[in-house]
């Protein structure tokens, strides 16, 4: 039974749902302000702990762990509701930022981001599925403008508090500032967000789940390391690489027999979710290799400080939001693949841009470029995941939902992977020299533009017409 309050009108936060949104929104402001603050403030956290070639973990781990979860949310949430769900990964990610907060070591550092991305996994795709259950497909179009506020103001929050704390105070902060935003989503979801839901025996795909984590995980290892820690053709990279690649085609086996799969592979036989997901997963690879790289570029080979780069990269996650607001009015008038492609070509262009940053340009050239890509972003990546997620009834929302934003996760882990590969194989311990720096933040653009043409023609594959699910 659709977890829904009993009165069903009204959008805005005065209305008779407006509480429930606002709880929405600011459990969204933890991931939002999360994927924004850390970025300015990698230069002091690697002066005060040391860890230059780890950093990219810090990324990976966390978005890794969000990804291997968030099926598993998803499931949980369709057997129990979408309220203990939520809120289990607020009260994670709440203990994750805490220990994040007194990490002595690039090590602690990483490992405890894996406890936050463990929240962060029960966080985004409930935030995104109660959105759905509440809302029909016209008024999220309405919705979508309240909720992209929430990451237009961490865009410009996050940075900032980020550049703040790691300038005048402690990079630490940016961890322990998520304690009171916690306490507060927690309860405001428990005050006013209540559903009604038809008991169900658990039955969860535990082989599914193990496996799928253990693939990414080598996967992901290998990519990282290979040329670093291990040549790419030595036997610890081909074994790294082998294994998970193995274990992900178990996994593919598995889901196929098994009754309840953590991941139901019916979804990427659509072509509506295929695309779709193709989309997200190259958007969280754009937006992270871009959020890891952007504000060291400006801080090493621009001079500028935590603060400015800091805000030259909240011109992306601002554009996002913006264009987002608006997309509801286009996909509603000109179809969602419409839109799409509008988005896509946007990416593109701005992706293009990127490439014509040196080490003479300006920062406000940087604060450009990244607005034209998150302007593009906001006419892609939000209507495609609504399509997704009209495409189908309440009993397959949460499926479709999770699958969407485990891509994007999925995505970004790799996307960062390969990019900090990229970097560090240019680098080579020599992050010091703006000119070397350069280079290698040049090479990540590249990779970056590619994947964005990967959008593009992603977005092209969407289907015409109607997308809507019959009546439920």
């Amino acid at each position: 039974m659709p977890a829904t309050p009993s009165v069903t009108t009204g959008i805005g936060l005065r209305s008779e749902r407006g509480p429930v949104l606002a709880a929405v929104m600011l459990s969204t402001a933890l991931i939002a302000i999360d994927s924004t603050i850390i970025a300015t403030a990698v230069p002091s956290v690697v002066a005060d702990i040391g860890g230059f070639a780890q950093f990219p973990w810090l990324f990976s781990v966390y978005l890794l762990a969000q990804a291997v979860t968030v099926p598993v949310y998803g499931k949980l949430a369709d057997l129990f509701g979408r309220k203990p769900v939520i809120m289990f990964g607020i009260a994670t990610f709440l203990v994750g930022s805490v220990l994040c907060g007194v990490a002595t070591s690039m090590t602690m550092l990483i490992v405890f981001r894996v406890v936050q991305g463990l929240g962060a996994g029960g966080i985004a795709p409930m935030t995104v599925t109660i959105v759905g259950d509440l809302y029909t497909v016209e008024e999220r179009a309405k919705v979508q403008g309240y909720v992209a506020s929430v990451w237009g103001i961490s865009s410009v929050v996050g940075p900032t508090l980020g550049g703040v704390f790691s300038e005048y105070v402690s990079w630490r902060w940016i961890f322990l500032v998520n304690i009171p935003l916690c306490l507060l989503a927690g309860g405001m979801i428990m005050k006013h967000y209540h559903e009604r839901r038809t008991p169900a025996r658990p039955v969860i795909d535990y082989r599914g789940a193990v496996l799928l984590t253990a693939g990414l995980t080598l996967l992901i290892l290998g990519v990282l390391e290979g040329g670093q820690a291990w040549a790419w053709d030595s036997g610890p990279s081909i074994a790294t690489l082998g294994i998970g690649a193995l274990l992900l085609a178990v996994f593919l086996f598995v889901e196929r027999r098994t009754t309840e799969p953590i991941l139901p592979l019916w979804v990427f036989r659509r072509r509506l979710l295929v695309a779709s997901g193709v989309v997200s997963a190259g958007a969280g690879a754009i937006l992270l290799g871009l959020t890891s790289y952007v504000p060291t570029y400006a801080q090493e080979a621009l001079g500028v400080g935590p603060l400015v780069a800091g805000l030259a990269l909240a011109a992306l996650t601002l554009g996002w939001p913006i264009a987002a607001s608006q997309s509801g009015r286009v996909y509603l008038r000109f179809g969602f693949r419409r839109c799409a492609l509008a988005g896509a070509s946007i990416i593109v262009v701005g992706c293009a841009l990127l490439l014509l940053l040196d080490g003479g340009s300006s920062v406000w050239q940087v604060g450009v470029t990244s607005l034209v890509i998150g302007l593009g972003m906001g006419l892609t990546v939000s209507p495609t995941l609504i399509a997704s997620q009209s495409s189908v009834g309440w009993r397959d929302r949460g499926v479709v939902t999770a699958n969407n934003l485990f891509l994007r996760s999925v995505g970004s882990s790799l996307g960062t992977a390969v990019f900090g590969a990229v970097a560090n194989a240019t680098l080579r311990g020599g992050h010091d020299d703006p000119v070397r720096l350069v280079r290698a933040v040049h090479g990540v653009f590249v990779g970056v533009l590619i994947v964005a043409v990967v959008v593009a023609v992603a977005a092209a594959f969407f289907p015409r017409g109607d997308v809507l699910a019959p009546a439920e």
